[in-house]
């Protein structure tokens, strides 16, 4: 072999070693595309629950979650509504070295005109919400995302990407979505459900538009999926049921609902469309609520063809003997 040939011959093997080692050093990083997100809800309801909630926050920054959502609820239903309580919450979210998203519950707000919450007005309380958690276009905690609120009076309303899913929050509070005791809902309903309703449809057509993987909505009510696929929703989240079915079947992606609400933590299938056909790229997930602390952890995996997976935390986590 000639010595032209032969540094020919070398120099190819040379390059193709390097090609070998560059598709090894790459090898990392094509399976980093994973994000990491926590759920909780209904906490803390208790003086107990106080005192455990911030261990258990640090637990869940000790994983390195991208942030964690708490979908409301964050008092008991019997407990008074008062700022130092909304103040003491704030303090403690703000504080946490992870981002922290608040969606609002039916406790902190709707509730708050019981006597044992103090008799307050509801949107009065609310508005104080609204100046104390969602102030502007960032989240809570130590380290903060960048927020897209949705324009107009409701704060509360906002959405963010984490990867390839979009992440949206939505003011749907437990007790039939404050819809009332008589037939004609109450004013605040009428004048809440459509924006609810705008923010939906408008968060699913980005999603579309941009060609996202999967959507998350959080929101505090347990809407009643089984009331729908049995033919009678409750008549506070009729349309919107009805708008998240359509819009669910027209999402090429994956579809995440999260709530609280009825405390029972929970990942499952629950609907179905008209002719009572599973919608399959629809997943629920219901948090932790009281008296049973805990938390779960979402995983995005592009990767995975279902994209999302849920690992249930009970706390205090059960020791091994």
């Amino acid at each position: 072999m000639s010595r032209r040939r032969r540094l020919a011959v070398d120099l190819h093997f040379f390059l193709k070693i390097l090609s070998t080692a560059a598709l090894l050093l790459a090898a990392p990083l094509l399976q980093a595309e994973v994000w990491r997100f926590a759920l909780i809800g209904d906490v803390p309801y208790s003086a107990r629950e106080r005192a455990e909630l911030p261990k258990m926050l640090d637990a869940i920054a000790a994983t390195h979650v991208d942030f964690v959502a708490h979908i409301g609820d964050i008092k008991h239903g019997a407990e008074r509504c008062d700022d130092a309580l909304f103040e003491d919450r704030h303090r403690l979210f703000d504080g946490t070295p992870m981002p922290f998203v608040l969606v609002p519950g039916d406790n902190e707000w709707t509730d708050c005109d019981r006597l044992s919450n103090g008799a307050y007005d509801p949107l009065e309380r609310l508005a104080r919400l609204r100046t104390l958690f969602w102030p502007d276009d960032r989240s809570l905690g130590q380290r903060k995302l960048k927020l897209e609120r949705q324009p107009g009076a409701y704060p509360e309303h906002a959405r963010f990407r984490l990867g390839p899913v979009l992440f949206v929050t939505l003011n749907i509070p437990g007790g039939n979505n404050n819809w009332g005791l008589t037939d004609t809902p109450r004013a605040e309903f009428q004048a809440r459900n459509p924006v609810v309703l705008d923010w939906l449809r408008d968060s699913f057509a980005l999603a579309r538009r941009e060609k996202l993987a999967g959507i998350v909505l959080l929101f505090q009510a347990n809407p009643g999926f089984k009331f729908l696929s049995q033919g009678y929703p409750p008549r506070g989240y009729r349309e919107f049921l009805a708008l998240l079915r359509e819009e669910t079947r027209r999402f090429p992606g994956q579809v995440v609902a999260v709530h609280g609400d009825t405390h029972m933590s929970r990942v499952d299938q629950p609907l179905r469309d008209e002719q009572g056909k599973l919608l399959a790229n629809f997943t629920r997930v219901e948090t932790f609520g009281y008296p049973v602390m805990g938390w779960t952890r979402g995983v995005i995996d592009s990767r995975s063809p279902t994209l999302f997976r849920f690992e249930t935390h009970p706390w205090p986590p059960k020791t091994t003997p």
